[in-house]
């Protein structure tokens, strides 16, 4: 049974959300603000935490920070916002997926599936072979990746997106292509959150110069990435 966070400081919405998750079959925990979400996820290490953007004390931006600097746990954000930059925001912050309110219980349940799915069972989509090519190392069966031996903590949407991207060396990748690999249900989902994923995960990797990134962009086309020595 996967074990849901609800982080919700509506008591009503709250309700509903651990009815609508407990009839699904879900085992689920609610805390009405950011601190008390926090402490919860780090204590029960939640399978998927759903997460309200407007909560007292610590808001949800806050608290996707600070579970992003220590867990690759899957996060979907609900806003009131249904505004362009709220869902620009979420994406740059590593939310997995977003909802603006109001939405539909059955989306909600579809995404929640999809997120959990992927974040169980996506490694073994993969080759399990480890990829080396002096510069990066992945090891897709113990989802591990390192950079010049040190290991980067990635989320399992950025892992995919560097598998998928390294399998395919030399080749410009669309953004389309990467939505198919690292993402699960890639309808209705804007080509942007490849954008803002891509750049996350230069980030991370250290290799926030794209003059220096072998994670090149390839105006109008897409993303490529070029090993060492070579793009083949």
């Amino acid at each position: 049974m996967s074990r849901l966070l609800v982080v919700e400081d509506d008591p009503d919405i709250a309700l509903a959300l651990r009815l609508l998750f407990s009839r699904a079959g879900y085992e689920v925990a609610h805390a009405a603000d950011g601190r008390s979400g926090l402490k919860e996820a780090y204590a029960e290490h939640p399978d998927l935490v759903v997460l309200d953007v407007g909560l007292p004390e610590m808001d949800g931006w806050q608290v996707l920070e600070r579970l992003r600097d220590v867990s690759d746990v899957p996060v979907l954000v609900l806003t009131a916002h249904g505004q362009e930059a709220e869902k620009v925001r979420g994406l740059r912050g590593g939310a997995d997926d977003y909802l603006t309110k109001p939405f539909a219980n059955n989306e909600l349940l579809a995404r929640v599936e999809a997120l959990l799915r992927r974040s169980s069972t996506g490694q073994n989509s993969w080759a399990s072979q480890v990829y080396d090519d002096g510069l990066v190392h992945l090891d897709p069966t113990k989802r591990r990746v390192y950079v010049k031996g040190e290991e980067k903590r990635l989320t399992p949407t950025e892992f995919r997106l560097l598998n998928a991207l390294v399998r395919h060396a030399g080749a410009v990748l669309s953004p389309n292509q990467l939505l198919t690999q690292a993402w699960d249900d890639p309808t209705g989902i804007g080509q942007e959150r490849v954008k803002f994923a891509v750049l996350r995960l230069r980030r991370k990797l250290g290799w926030s110069d794209p003059d220096e990134s072998p994670i090149e962009s390839v105006r109008g086309f897409g993303y490529r990435y070029r090993r060492p020595g070579g793009d083949a």
